[in-house]
């Protein structure tokens, strides 16, 4: 293993660990958003939902041209552009104050993620040989992961549900950030990160490209409801710890729990994903989708922390499932020379992240907060609709490999 990482290429180690630290600050921060939100500034949980929401809106219709841009002018210039202006978001949350002014920043927050995320996944796949690809996206997971085990705990004790004090931190580390892949792009330059084409190709001729692929539509169309499920966790599960009569100190006990589900992945990632590998790619998304399904009725009959806990446990197997093999699925299916297109496009899952807090917030409101199975049955439901989706993906993707495999007569 040490042997392998020694030929990691330095701006995949600079992704990697950026991916760290940017998730630590993020994570003591804008989990606690909808806390802040109802609770000191008084927003109902529609309006919340609605604010939470537009971050993942803004997303969906930027994270196209996000990755098809950098296909087109290349990783660094995207990269740079937006991680230096999501600095600046962080540091307008910071200075917030108002319902509105958290819209409008939260808006840019989503454009700024969906533009930066795509194109640095495909620079990962860019500078990274075939056989190592598996290992250096489940690395960029689990320092996802290694960050937010801390970063809730830190949000705690900042007081991250009744400050925006740590939105300045979370800017000051972007900016950090910034500085570092402008370094290393100078110290490795990487010619050709955006692939080279005949002619010059437009956007109706990427959009074609990705909506005929056939195995690539019901995995996107699929992984809506997942990310519609695990959009819940972060907004819906949130307000309706800190809301319900249940719980005590309900702020310090959704801590724990993101904190739970950070370990819960360091410790499963490994076992989970050497298992998950010897299946098709897509077995272990179908997978997933049942275990944040089955999380989500979990969290609506728990009356105790303990249940919570281990409905945590449940959910995070799940998201292990979900989410390390997909950017392996997604290389293995983009054309190379579309590959910033395709992982731009996947972003249109986040349509589930639009969805999740605006439904939560609905429920929350209408069935209110002590009547847990009300809220979270739905959410089940709606959760297990990606099902059908993912399992024509896996037939699709298996018939055309053993097509591929086949000799021609």
């Amino acid at each position: 293993m040490i042997h392998t990482l020694r030929y990691i290429h330095p701006l995949a180690w600079t992704i990697v660990i950026g991916t760290m630290f940017g998730r630590l600050v993020t994570s003591m921060s804008i989990p606690f958003l909808s806390i802040y939100l109802t609770q000191v500034l008084g927003a109902s949980s529609t309006e919340t939902g609605l604010t939470v929401a537009v971050s993942s809106l803004a997303g969906v219709l930027v994270s196209f041209y996000g990755g098809y841009i950098s296909d087109r002018i290349g990783r660094k210039k995207v990269m740079l552009i937006s991680v230096f202006g999501w600095a600046c978001v962080f540091f307008g949350f910071a200075a917030a104050r108002e319902i509105w002014v958290f819209f409008v920043v939260n808006t840019l927050n989503g454009l700024c993620r969906s533009v930066f995320e795509p194109a640095s996944r495909a620079l990962l796949s860019d500078v990274t040989p075939k056989e190592r690809k598996l290992l250096v996206f489940n690395m960029r997971y689990f320092a996802v992961n290694l960050g937010v085990v801390f970063g809730p705990l830190i949000g705690l004790a900042l007081g991250s549900s009744r400050s925006t004090f740590p939105f300045v931190i979370a800017g000051l580390v972007y900016i950090l950030y910034g500085l570092v892949i402008v370094i290393q792009f100078r110290i490795h330059p990487v010619h050709g990160s955006a692939p080279e084409r005949n002619g010059s190709p437009h956007m109706l001729e990427a959009l074609r490209t990705t909506s005929q692929d056939k195995v690539f539509l019901p995995i996107l169309l699929g992984t809506i409801f997942c990310v519609l499920g695990y959009g819940h966790f972060s907004s819906t599960l949130a307000q309706y710890v800190a809301m319900s009569p249940l719980f005590e100190n309900g702020s310090r006990l959704f801590s724990y729990m993101l904190t739970l589900n950070a370990v819960t992945v360091l410790v499963l990632q490994y076992p989970l994903v050497k298992t998950a590998s010897k299946f098709p790619p897509v077995v272990p998304l179908i997978a997933g989708n049942l275990c944040v399904a089955g999380s989500m009725l979990i969290f609506g009959v728990a009356g105790h922390m303990p249940m919570l806990l281990a409905g945590v446990v449940v959910f995070t197997i799940g998201e292990v499932l979900m989410f390390t093999m997909m950017d392996v699925l997604i290389d293995r299916i983009a054309k190379p020379e579309w590959r910033g297109t395709y992982f731009g496009t996947i972003g249109f899952n986040n349509i589930g992240s639009v969805l999740a807090p605006i439904l939560g917030g609905l429920l929350l409101d209408g069935a209110g907060p002590s009547h847990g199975l009300l809220i979270f049955a739905p959410l089940a439901v709606t959760t297990v609709f990606g099902f059908p989706l993912l399992l024509t993906a896996h037939r699709r993707l298996t018939r055309r490999e053993q097509h591929e495999q086949t000799p021609a007569a």
